[in-house]
């Protein structure tokens, strides 16, 4: 298994970037990852008005992917994320949902022990390791690591745990994928604009997937299966991810539109990923026994 340190970061998601690291198609590789300040907030005398912002939200990589090819797809399994000891939260002025309560900056950093978050004294947080930063390089003009697309990117999609299988529209040779971003734990929404922000590892199978043609991710959990949407409101959103769904439920089983949008009205779930960054991002989550029902493959 390769490894990729944390030397090797992107700042933007680009199809001109030069590959930190080349992979056969099925290959795993175990990444280094920076938290989403750069790893520049590590004491309590570390505060945000002081920290270079050209350094905020990088992504390790790109990797290359030998096999992965525009038009297809790649699929992204996670395999294990390792957290460092300690995390760092924040909020301010204009910032997250709550902006307007504040003038200024606030950071607090916490101690991970064994299975939990300790915020405070009384109040222990379970862990919920995922990436926050993920994606592969857009066909156009370079999108910057805080925004999530159709290419992925910050889409802080709490359901991007272990055992998560991601799929993205493959827009240029080698997909060149990058990752980070990681929080220990971190509620649907983000709404201070930030969760339980941690560096770590992220070990990652990459497999080229050229015959799958996709508009947005997909993601695949042990339960459930859903496309992940961004769009200016979270309105927007959602409706995407819906329109996706119904659409490739139809062209892979010929099912009905009608009946297909009844039953996954009775079955379906539209979760909030994130309300904070330039782009809101929803995931439209569609049961794995409805999938089966109706005969459904990828």
């Amino acid at each position: 298994m390769q490894e990729l340190n944390d030397s090797k970061v992107i700042y933007a998601f680009a199809p001109n970037l030069e590959p930190a690291l080349t992979v056969s198609s099925g290959e795993t590789v175990r990444i280094r990852t920076k938290d989403c300040f750069g790893n520049q907030i590590q004491t309590a005398d570390d505060v945000l008005d002081e920290i270079d912002w050209d350094r905020i939200n990088p992504a390790t990589g790109p990797i290359y992917v030998e096999g992965a090819v525009a038009g297809g797809a790649l699929k992204v399994s996670i395999d294990r994320i390792e957290l460092d000891p300690q995390t760092a939260s924040c909020t301010g002025a204009g910032e997250g949902v709550c902006g307007d309560y504040f003038d200024a900056w606030s950071t607090k950093l916490c101690s991970i022990d064994g299975n939990e978050l300790v915020w405070s004294d009384s109040i222990r947080i379970p862990l919920a390791p995922m990436i926050g930063v993920i994606g592969v390089a857009p066909a156009g003009e370079p999108v910057n690591c805080g925004t999530p697309g159709s290419h992925g990117g910050n889409m802080d999609n709490t359901a991007i745990g272990e055992g998560a299988t991601l799929y993205f529209p493959v827009a240029v040779d080698g997909a060149l994928f990058g990752c980070g971003d990681m929080h220990a734990c971190m509620g649907d929404g983000e709404v201070s604009v930030s969760g339980a922000e941690v560096a770590g590892w992220a070990t990652v199978t990459l497999t080229a997937l050229p015959e799958l043609a996709l508009t947005d991710p997909l993601i695949e959990t042990a339960t459930h299966l859903g496309v992940i949407a961004s769009a200016e409101s979270l309105d927007a959103a959602a409706d995407r991810a819906v329109h996706e769904m119904v659409d490739l439920l139809h062209d892979r089983t010929g099912a009905c539109k009608d009946e297909l949008i009844m039953l996954l009205s009775l079955t379906a779930d539209v979760q909030v990923c994130q309300m904070v960054d330039p782009e809101k991002t929803v995931r439209f989550m569609v049961p794995k026994y409805v999938l089966e029902g109706l005969g459904f493959t990828l």
